[in-house]
């Protein structure tokens, strides 16, 4: 069992945005027998959850959110190199995009590098992306979720149109979807057929968890 002391100076690093240091600290423990698996479920996801509590209450900002998942980027890769290669971690995949028309992302990015701090294998694939595009690009990785984002009303429809793509070639099942974006809602995610409706990051990251348990 990881030390309290470590745990707590592990969550420190990350909230406060310090890479150097986590990375210290993973990098230290690990050296010293600590198990890296329990490592990060015990100590460094908790610090990045609590950023994304944090960011989702108005109390830590974009720039402080970006450096912490940076750290926590940092972090995940020490802990998968100290894994066999063949149980590196990660809970599953997402092919994520702003749709075809659309061309913010700075939502999007947020939700990425929060997928990404939690474990996540995340293929981020921009902005202004075809529809085409995002659903080869999910079976050629073998994802097990596609999520778009749609920050206008007239691009809402592609996130529309990529249901109606997958039903018609038969693979809907074979992949669960996510919506998000300013004006999308759970009304609409469930009118067009959607799995689920991201509110924000840390509610993207939560809802992702959700639909790989079913």
């Amino acid at each position: 069992m990881i030390e309290s002391k470590i745990i707590e100076k592990a969550k420190e690093a990350i909230v406060k945005q310090d890479k150097n240091k986590a990375i210290e600290i993973a990098q230290q423990s690990i050296s010293e027998g600590a198990d890296p698996v329990e490592l990060m479920n015990d100590a460094f996801i908790p610090g990045i959850n609590y950023v994304g509590y944090m960011f989702g209450r108005g109390q830590m900002f974009l720039p402080e959110l970006v450096k912490a998942a940076d750290a926590m980027k940092a972090v995940t890769n020490v802990i998968n190199d100290a894994l066999p290669k063949d149980k590196a971690q990660t809970k599953g995949s997402l092919v994520i995009a702003t749709v075809k028309g659309d061309v913010h992302d700075i939502g999007k990015c947020i939700v990425v590098s929060l997928l990404n701090a939690n474990g996540f294998t995340v293929y981020d694939l921009g902005r202004d992306v075809d529809t085409e595009v995002i659903i080869n690009e999910a079976v050629k990785v073998k994802a097990d979720v596609i999520g778009t984002s749609a920050l206008l009303t007239t691009t809402m429809p592609r996130q529309k149109e990529i249901e109606a793509e997958l039903k018609k070639a038969g693979m809907r099942d074979q992949f669960k979807t996510i919506v998000g974006g300013a004006p999308v809602t759970t009304r609409w995610a469930t009118r067009i057929g959607a799995d689920a409706y991201a509110e924000d990051a840390q509610d993207a990251v939560l809802k992702v968890t959700e639909l790989l348990k079913k």
